[in-house]
C-alpha cells in the first residue's frame, strides 16, 4: 500500500454548506455523481451521500500525502459498479500525483448515517 486516507464529515454541517453556497454541488461533484443520486427521486435526502462523496476527496488527498488545493475536487469522484459497490475515479492532476507516487489502483469504502459520513481510500 502506498497511501491510506480517512475523512469524516458532519452531514448537517455539509447540508448547511450546500444551502449557503448553491454552486458548491457543481464545484465539487461530477455530473455523473449528481445524476446517480438524483435518480433516487425528488424527495430523497441525498445530503448524507454527498457528504460521503466529499469525504472521499479529502481521504484521497490524505492517501496521496497532499493537502487541499493540490488538485481540483472534481478530479476525484465515485461511480458505482453494477453490483452497487463504489469505485474511485481519479483523473487530471490527482491522477498525475498518484502516478508520481506509484499508485496503480485504488480501494474505497463509504458509509454514512443520518448524522455522519465517512470515507476510507487506499492507494495501492
Amino acid at each position: 500500500m502506498i497511501g491510506l486516507g480517512v475523512d469524516i464529515v458532519d452531514v448537517q454541517r455539509f447540508r448547511d454548506a450546500l444551502a449557503r453556497t448553491p454552486k458548491l454541488r457543481a464545484r465539487v461533484f461530477t455530473d455523473t455523481e449528481l445524476e446517480s443520486l438524483t435518480r433516487r427521486g425528488p424527495d430523497a435526502d441525498i445530503a448524507p451521500s454527498l457528504a460521503a462523496r466529499f469525504a472521499v476527496r479529502e481521504a484521497a488527498m490524505k492517501a496521496l500525502g497532499v493537502g487541499l488545493g493540490a488538485f481540483d475536487l472534481r478530479d476525484v469522484s465515485i461511480r458505482n459498479e453494477k453490483s452497487g459497490a463504489p469505485e474511485l475515479v481519479v483523473v487530471g492532476r490527482a491522477a498525475e500525483l498518484a502516478a508520481l507516487r506509484g499508485v496503480k489502483s485504488w480501494r474505497v469504502s463509504l458509509s454514512h448515517t443520518r448524522d455522519t459520513a465517512v470515507a476510507i481510500v487506499a492507494g495501492i
